[in-house]
């Protein structure tokens, strides 16, 4: 049978446990962000484009017939080159590469932006061939931002493309 001495300090201990982990469970308070800032995520993942070319009648003759696609693609995409414009000043520019072994996986960029509250002119700018000289995907819209709001800029082809949300 334990003393009561063992069982006083046993309390005292186990006391000072349960303050400890209830203190540090409420404060000090977290914030993720300042009170008076938004955030700008850009989280896009993609598929560069391939440059296919027709074959020639001659070139398909040569072939078995189990060969004969019209369309000659090569494995490997293109590089996506990216830009992020707040106010008409660049903000952030990439080229993303494909993931893969051939290169013919999804390009891929995350990044997190602290930015003012307030309301900004933002502009995101895309080319997934670089074959092609330009952008290709273009969106531009002025955008209020409240404090503590995220605002996500994604690609969606189903959505037209590049949108905020």
């Amino acid at each position: 049978m334990p003393k009561p001495a063992a069982i006083v300090g046993q309390t005292i201990l186990y006391g000072a446990f349960a303050a400890f982990i209830g203190y540090f469970a409420t404060a000090p308070t977290y914030t993720q962000i300042p009170n008076d800032v938004a955030l700008i995520k850009l989280s896009m993942s993609h598929l560069g484009g391939r440059e296919c070319r027709k074959r020639s009648p001659e070139e398909l003759a040569k072939l078995p017939p189990n060969m004969r696609a019209p369309l000659d693609c090569p494995r490997g995409r293109s590089d996506i080159k990216l830009q992020l414009e707040l106010d008409g000043k660049p903000m952030f520019e990439t080229v993303m590469h494909p993931t893969g072994l051939s290169g013919d996986g999804v390009s891929t960029v995350y990044k997190r932006f602290e930015v003012k509250a307030g309301t900004y002119q933002l502009a995101v700018k895309m080319n997934d061939n670089l074959v092609n000289p330009g952008f290709n995907h273009v969106k531009e819209a002025q955008v209020t931002l409240k404090p503590a709001q995220v605002l996500v800029v994604d690609f969606n082809p189903d959505k037209g493309g590049l949108f905020f949300q």
